[in-house]
C-alpha cells in the first residue's frame, strides 16, 4: 500500500504518526479501499481513508468490464474529491456528512481523508429500515435537497445519479425492447424539465447512512455521484434500497408524506414555494423510480427491485409523459 495517505495526515492534522487500523470495504471493481486510521498520539483520535487506485485489469462482479465504465468510475471519484473540497461544508447539522480532512492525488492513485463518523456518533448501519428508521434519513434527503436548491452543479455531475441515461449507453443497448426503452430518453427530458432542479446525492441507499445508536439521527458517505437533479431520484432510490414490494406498497405513501413535511420546514427560510415544489416533485416521484427502473432492465433484468410495485410504477409513468 503507498504511503501518500500517510504523509498527507501528517501535513493536515497534528499527528507524529498514522497507522492502519481497520479494513472497511474494497471499491467497486477494484479500485482501491476505505479503511481506519489511529493518528499517533492516540488522543488525536481516528480518521477515515479513501484509497483509489485503479487496477491494472478491471473485474466487474456483473461483467460491465468497459472503457466506458473505467472512465465514470475515475470520473466518479473526481466528482467526489470536488465534493468534499468544494461543498461539504455547506451541508448543516440536519444533512450531516463527514468533515472533509484533505485530499491528494499523485501518479496514478488519489486519496481523501475525513472524519471518522463512527467516532462522532454514527456507528451503526443497516441493510433493511422499519418506518421509523427510515424517517431520520428521509430528514436528512428533505434538508439535503433544500441546501441546495437551484444551486448550479459546478465540479460534480451535471445529472447526478450513477444510473443517468447518458452515461449508460451499454445497460440501454442490453434492454429488450420495451415500451420503458423506445421512451428512455423522453423520460430522462421530463425529469430533467423540473422547474426545481437541487443537488441530489446520487446514491442514497441505505448502505451509504451512518446510524446513531439510537437510529435518531444519520450521517450520509458516498458522493462519487453526486449533481444535478430532481431530489426524488434520491427519494425512490432510497425507498427501493431498504423496503421489499409489499413493504414499498404499504409504507410509500405516508413516508412520501413525511418527506415533504420536512422539505417544506427546510425551505422556510429560502423564500421557496413549498407548496408548488410538493406538486412538482410528487408529481416526478413515479418517472424518478421508473428511471432506475429503465436501468436495471439493462444492467440486471432479474434483479429483485423489479417486481409489481415497480411495474405500476411505471405504466403510470408512462402514462404521464405519453399525454
Amino acid at each position: 500500500m503507498s504511503d501518500l495517505w500517510k504523509s498527507v495526515a501528517l501535513q493536515h492534522t497534528d499527528a507524529v504518526n498514522a497507522e492502519m487500523t481497520e479494513s472497511i470495504q474494497s471499491l467497486w471493481s477494484g479500485y482501491g479501499q476505505i479503511f481506519r486510521a489511529q493518528l499517533s498520539p492516540e488522543s488525536l483520535g481516528t480518521l477515515i481513508v479513501k484509497q483509489i487506485a485503479p487496477p491494472v485489469s478491471e473485474q466487474h462482479p456483473r461483467g460491465w468490464n468497459t472503457d466506458r465504465s473505467a472512465i465514470r468510475k475515475l470520473r466518479s471519484y473526481e466528482v467526489e474529491t470536488r465534493w468534499y473540497r468544494q461543498w461539504s461544508n455547506r451541508c448543516s447539522a440536519q444533512c450531516r456528512v463527514a468533515t472533509h480532512i484533505a485530499s491528494s492525488s499523485e501518479a496514478n492513485q488519489s486519496v481523501i481523508l475525513m472524519e471518522d463518523l463512527d467516532a462522532s456518533g454514527y456507528p451503526v448501519r443497516h441493510s433493511h429500515l422499519t418506518p421509523a428508521q427510515a424517517k431520520p434519513c428521509l430528514h436528512w434527503l428533505a434538508h439535503f435537497h433544500a441546501q441546495f436548491l437551484h444551486s448550479e452543479a459546478e465540479g460534480l455531475w451535471p445529472v447526478g445519479t450513477y444510473w443517468h441515461l447518458d452515461s449508460r449507453p451499454d445497460e440501454l443497448d442490453a434492454m429488450q425492447q420495451s415500451r420503458i426503452k423506445a421512451c428512455a430518453v423522453k423520460l430522462d427530458k421530463h425529469l430533467s424539465k423540473c422547474e426545481y432542479q437541487t443537488i441530489v446525492h446520487g446514491d442514497a441507499k441505505v448502505a451509504n447512512f451512518c446510524f446513531s445508536e439510537n437510529d435518531q439521527q444519520v450521517a450520509a458517505v458516498d458522493f462519487q455521484y453526486a449533481g444535478g437533479g430532481c431530489g426524488m431520484k434520491d427519494v425512490a432510490y432510497f425507498f427501493g434500497s431498504c423496503f421489499d414490494e409489499h413493504e414499498c406498497q404499504k409504507h410509500i405513501p405516508g413516508l412520501l408524506d413525511f418527506y415533504f413535511e420536512a422539505l417544506a420546514e427546510a425551505v422556510t427560510a429560502k423564500a421557496i414555494d413549498a407548496t408548488r415544489l410538493e406538486q412538482e416533485w410528487r408529481g416526478m416521484f413515479a418517472p424518478a423510480w421508473t428511471d432506475f427502473h429503465r436501468f436495471l432492465l439493462g444492467w440486471m433484468p432479474g434483479h429483485s427491485k423489479i417486481h409489481s410495485y415497480t411495474e405500476a410504477l411505471a405504466n403510470e409513468t408512462l402514462s404521464i409523459i405519453n399525454r
